[in-house]
């Protein structure tokens, strides 16, 4: 391998970034117009999956209540009923989550806030990026 000139011992990169809170956790955020890579959110997807676990026990009738429920999971039950208002996401979104490819303003914190019933208003309410 050959090279054209000598190597500098020290190299500087600038990197314009903000680093954000997220869902509990710390995250770059780069500057506009710059493509950044989706991931999928850990904290959002697991409140998903015991959203839907949790809507299961109760529709198969091994618990009969959500206060029954939350004590045997040792959570307080106005938590579990807003974890469990997911449930009435529609599929793209959830799909959206789940492939991380919800918008940036899709988090646990405004997921877990009251949204409208209707579908086509939680689309616009969430501004759910798909790529569908």
């Amino acid at each position: 391998m050959t090279r054209g000139g000598p190597i500098p011992e020290t190299v500087t990169l600038h990197v314009p970034f903000r680093v954000v809170k997220r869902g509990g956790r710390k995250e770059m955020q780069l500057p506009e117009g710059v493509q950044q890579s989706r991931r999928t959110d850990n904290t959002l997807v697991k409140a998903l999956a015991r959203a839907f676990r949790w809507k299961r026990l109760l529709e198969s009738g091994e618990f009969a209540t959500i206060a029954e429920l939350s004590e045997r999971e040792g959570i307080a039950p106005s938590y579990m009923t807003r974890v469990l208002r997911l449930t009435l996401l529609p599929p793209d979104i959830v799909e959206a989550i789940l492939d991380g490819k919800q918008g940036l303003e899709v988090t646990l914190a405004r997921a877990l806030e009251p949204f409208p019933m209707a579908w086509e208003e939680q689309r616009q309410h969430f501004q759910t990026v798909t790529d569908h």
